[in-house]
């Protein structure tokens, strides 16, 4: 007769997060607050060998980027379980910050990579309020505290201040890249440019290790019989109707926004 012994013959176990959408700080898309438990969840439930990240996300805030990466790789290191990121569409801008996080990144042929850059965009309404007779009353304590303002007409000193913060930015985003990716990386300054590649042009970048997709690709390591589980953040019902009624339409465009400055 054949002893078997359940916990000697349980199949590997590949834990499963998604990181869809853009990164916001509006509670609407990708956030640390949201992402901390189900993140905790997907590196300590079931002996996991491996957590996968699904990535499709096309960037957002720089300090959600950092702070949900950092939270990845402190779980990986405490639980001692590798990364690995899958790109699907895009990894881009904060979207890539979050695959760096992974010890390896791999893609579809058609995911498009990169983006390692800061923007800042807005509109300017002076003009628009002059038309109508609108006047603008700002009143403050401190020279810088109205600067930028989109009813005002740019000052020269505001522009200088704002691009030195986006310099600031990129530097602390390349030295990141470079930090998780290393010697991978082509000695190739169009990387740090805000450009983005397709599939296997990133890879010959060093911005992804290889071409492939989650499930083939754990198979291939892990063999035929691992069992996949998604974590993922957990909402009430209530929470869920309440939000498609009055959020779903703002985050809709929001997310379409930022997809669409990648033809997506």
């Amino acid at each position: 007769m054949k002893l078997k012994i359940p916990f000697l013959n349980r199949p590997p176990v590949v834990n499963v997060v998604r990181l869809q959408g853009a990164i916001t700080t509006a509670g609407r898309g990708l956030d640390d607050a949201s992402l901390a438990a189900p993140l905790q969840r997907a590196f300590t439930k079931g002996k996991p060998v491996a957590v996968a990240l699904q990535i499709n996300c096309p960037g957002g805030s720089p300090v959600q980027s950092s702070l949900i990466a950092a939270r990845i790789q402190r779980l990986s290191v405490e639980h001692k379980v590798p990364v690995v990121a899958f790109v699907e569409d895009v990894a881009a801008s904060g979207g890539y910050w979050l695959a760096c996080a992974a010890d390896e990144i791999h893609a579809d042929v058609g995911s498009l990579i990169g983006s390692i850059g800061v923007i800042s965009a807005g509109f300017g309404f002076h003009d628009l309020i002059g038309r109508y007779g609108v006047e603008r009353r700002v009143h403050t304590a401190g020279t810088s505290k109205s600067m930028l303002d989109p009813f005002r007409p740019e000052k020269p000193d505001d522009v200088a201040k704002l691009e030195g913060w986006l310099d600031d930015l990129h530097g602390i985003f390349i030295a990141y890249v470079k930090s998780r990716r290393g010697a991978r990386l082509a000695d190739d300054p169009a990387i740090f440019s805000g450009e983005v590649w397709v599939g296997e042009k990133g890879r010959a970048k060093g911005l992804i290790d290889g071409i492939g997709h989650m499930i083939p690709v754990m198979k291939a390591r892990h063999g035929d019989t691992v069992q996949f589980r998604r974590y993922g953040p957990k909402r009430s019902f209530l929470s869920r109707f309440s939000a498609r009624i009055l959020g779903d339409a703002v985050a809709g465009l929001e997310d379409r926004s930022a997809f669409a400055r990648f033809g997506l």
